[in-house]
């Protein structure tokens, strides 16, 4: 099966294992593999398997995609070919190992239970993990909300609506509707989904939540 890795300035950051026909890649959490770098565009480019080959094609990036240095479009992938989307390098392998699968369901693989508790310095918390929101302030102070669900919305509709969406390990914010926008430890968030981290703060409406693992 073939599967590909991904590294930033030689730092292993995951490996994925191509399971389906079509496998997205981008910095919106709604890809396939979310590539969490700023020169990555929204819906960067994608892998399709057909006929025992996978091919590589660039969906109109603001920085292109290279194979081996080259600038492509469209290009059938090779082993070993280096893969360069925004400052991230992928390796293209033929075979996998045990590694991580891309997969249609939204449920992740289990995490290892002997692993510390203290995860907020992590790259990538354990994915039993569940985001919790708690109300610091405002009409409903004290109310704790379990984020369970692929999309939260919270906020005054016709005023201001942001979102929080789980897409694998992580949670993201952003705006849905509306002229205010939701503050993130004081920053503005707009439309592009920011990954919220522990102990996160978002300000909307009058309303202040943290975000936190549980």
């Amino acid at each position: 099966m073939p599967k590909i890795t991904i590294r930033l300035d030689g730092e292993l950051i995951k490996e994925v294992s191509l399971t389906k026909k079509r496998t997205t890649l981008g910095r919106r959490p709604y890809n396939d593999v979310v590539l969490e770098n700023q020169a990555v565009s929204g819906r960067h480019a994608c892998l399709i398997q057909q006929d025992q080959q996978v091919t590589i094609e660039d969906l109109d990036s603001t920085n292109g995609t290279y194979v081996n240095g080259r600038a492509v479009k469209k290009q059938v992938l090779q082993e070993n070919d280096s893969i360069a989307i925004g400052q991230l390098k992928i390796i293209f392998s033929l075979e996998s190992g045990n590694d991580d699968e891309v997969q249609d369901s939204q449920d992740a693989p289990p995490y290892d239970a002997t692993w510390p508790q203290a995860f907020q310095d992590m790259a990538e918390p354990p994915v039993r993990l569940q985001g919790l929101i708690k109300v610091v302030s405002g009409p409903s102070a004290g109310r704790e909300l379990p984020l369970t669900k692929t999309v939260t919305t919270f906020g005054k509709p016709g005023v201001a609506v942001a979102a929080i969406t789980r897409r694998e390990a992580h949670y993201f914010v952003h705006l849905v509707e509306g002229a205010q926008v939701p503050l993130l430890n004081g920053v503005a968030v707009g439309q592009e989904p920011v990954m919220l981290h522990q102990g996160d703060q978002i300000a909307l409406s009058g309303t202040v939540m943290q975000f936190v693992w549980t």
